[in-house]
């Protein structure tokens, strides 16, 4: 079988988030597919970083910095990359944040900030991208990370789960509305990844053996494995794949 099935040449995607961790990893695999890049993230700086690395690499990159969570820049910022003339085929919403609390000590204000951005950006970041593969008339993909809360719950992340929850059933109610736009609209969950945003978790030793005994795979997963089954749902490979989550979580979520 032929690769080109799996190819990404001539597509431009926006992936939220991508200045480092699971995004990064996502956006080089993209690259590496043949997609122009559009990275995001909320620090201009560090961004910056992320894009030159990738351009060194020979990868046609754009930087579109703003804050996923404010609805304003987000539509300023689809606004300057219509100017531009750049237009996202493939979006990625990635951009998370977690928090460790138990529920009973949770403000309201705590929960709605990973609500907003978890939840709430994929929805905005979503529909502003939707609106233009629809006026183009020419398709598009659009990929929410989940996460195995999307399935199940772990005490302390209660806002995080839900977020994640609901990110399942938003990527289907996309799906059943953008279908017919020829817009594939899929999930992706992550296990246990070795990123940042783990790394309190992964040098606590007893959380560390905890994932390593609980996950068939007996480790902890990379970002770049990731990379095989985004690209897949951003190609035209998965053409007819449309409101599916896919985990990659080394057998977690198949065990008990």
């Amino acid at each position: 079988m032929s690769t080109e099935l799996f190819s990404l040449a001539g597509r431009t995607a926006l992936v939220t988030g991508s200045s480092r961790g699971l995004g990064n990893a996502i956006a080089e695999g993209f690259a590496a597919a043949g997609a122009a890049l559009v990275l995001n993230g909320s620090d201009p700086a560090r961004l910056a970083t992320a894009a030159s690395a990738l351009r060194a690499k020979g990868y046609n990159v754009t930087e579109a910095a703003f804050d996923v969570t404010n609805e304003s820049a987000v539509c300023d910022a689809f606004a300057k990359l219509d100017a531009e003339g750049v237009a996202v085929d493939i979006l990625v919403n990635n951009a998370g944040i977690q928090l460790r609390k138990p529920l009973v000590e949770l403000s309201v204000a705590e929960w709605q900030r990973v609500i907003d951005t978890n939840l709430t950006s994929a929805f905005v970041v979503g529909r502003e991208a939707a609106r233009r593969m629809i006026k183009r008339g020419k398709g598009g993909k659009v990929i929410n990370i989940g996460s195995l809360t999307s399935e199940v719950a772990r005490a302390t992340v209660a806002p995080y789960t839900a977020a994640k929850g609901g990110i399942k059933l938003l990527t289907r109610s996309m799906a059943a509305e953008w279908a017919e736009h020829d817009i594939q609209a899929n999930a992706i969950g992550p296990g246990y990844m070795l990123t940042e945003m783990n790394k309190a978790l992964i040098e606590n030793p007893a959380f560390d053996a905890w994932v390593k005994g609980r996950t068939p795979a007996r480790r902890w997963g990379k970002p770049e494995e990731l990379v095989g089954a985004a690209v897949f749902l951003a190609s035209a490979a998965s053409g007819y794949v449309n409101g599916q989550i896919i985990y990659v979580d080394g057998g977690m979520l198949a065990v008990l």
